[in-house]
């Protein structure tokens, strides 16, 4: 199987974070722990230590940015990531890791949604809904059917975690996790998991209407990213269509009397055109270049499978 490495992000978790890493610790005796502590202003760190986890610290703020560190710094064969709240049981991570070990996929997912135990410990409303528009959203994207885009407890290959850059600061990490994987073709898998509320005393991190807002914006940049074509077209559709709104009487016009007299309306028109027109070619153009990255990240990856199997014999 590997190294295995477990990585918890944490920020003022120090109700929980005992547990989370002794749970882990019991189901993973071989597993290092590792506890990023982002500028907790509690005792996480210290008790994340003294239950015998490997403690760093990231001092940019957001879980983005200390798992962007986390993936440069830590070295495994196989990477568990979850949150150190304690809503994700530590006995289902055998099931999370035997895909990824076996070479099935590239990220297994802890499926909080299928068997509903999400929806009966979440009391906020909001919290589903956003989840639910962030699902549809990505699915009809990349034409897939994947039940929970923005669980934290997932299971990463080597090849994964070492190509995948993270450019995300905040909680829109974990759909920025899914987008890639799907854009560049990772396999992954779903595995239904129990999802546990906080228990009493510990908060959530997350604003339900500004870390939402984050995901959607994340959402649109990917989609503009990764399917440039697509997206520019759709602008293209909408110009046209006002463009066609204003000007179809403007040619009404001109084809009964031989003569135009609403000349805004003919400057309008023209202009919806035109601006049509170029969003179109921009979106040929960024189509064509997202191709050919795409084929460099392939080289990119065959490369790295090399270099990465020879450092392995060589040691």
């Amino acid at each position: 199987m590997g190294k295995i490495a477990v990585l918890i992000p944490c920020y003022n978790e120090e109700l929980t974070i005992e547990k989370v890493v002794k749970d882990f610790k019991k189901e993973l005796p071989e597993a290092d722990i590792y506890v990023y502590d982002n500028n907790s202003k509690d005792k996480t760190a210290e008790i994340a230590k003294n239950a015998g986890a490997i403690v760093r610290h990231e001092n940019r703020q957001g879980k983005g940015n200390v798992v962007r560190t986390m993936f440069r710094e830590v070295d495994a064969d196989i990477y568990v990531m979850v949150d150190g709240d304690d809503t994700y049981p530590a006995e289902f991570v055998h099931q999370l890791i035997e895909p990824v070990a076996n070479g099935e996929c590239d990220m297994a997912i802890g499926d909080r949604l299928s068997n509903g135990t999400y929806q009966k410990e979440i009391k906020k409303s909001f919290h589903e809904f956003g989840n639910n528009i962030v699902r549809w959203s990505i699915n009809l994207l990349f034409n897939n059917k994947l039940k929970d885009i923005m669980t934290g407890y997932r299971v990463f290959s080597r090849m994964f975690v070492k190509n995948m850059p993270v450019m995300s600061p905040n909680f829109e990490l974990e759909t920025e996790m899914t987008l890639f994987a799907l854009d560049k073709r990772y396999r992954i898998k779903e595995i239904p998991i129990v999802f546990r509320e906080r228990p009493e005393g510990s908060e959530s991190k997350i604003n339900t209407f500004s870390d939402g807002i984050k995901v959607l914006k994340t959402i649109v940049k990917m989609f503009k990213d990764h399917k440039p074509l697509r997206f520019f077209s759709i602008i293209f559709a909408i110009l046209v269509i006002l463009g066609l709104l204003v000007g179809i009487p403007v040619i009404v016009e001109y084809c009964k009397t031989g003569y135009i007299t609403k000349m805004p309306s003919a400057i309008l028109a023209t202009g919806l055109i035109t601006l049509a027109v170029i969003f179109e070619q921009c979106g040929i153009i960024l189509q064509t270049i997202v191709k050919q990255h795409r084929e460099d990240y392939e080289l990119q990856l065959l490369r790295y499978k090399q270099i990465d199997e020879n450092s392995k014999n060589s040691q």
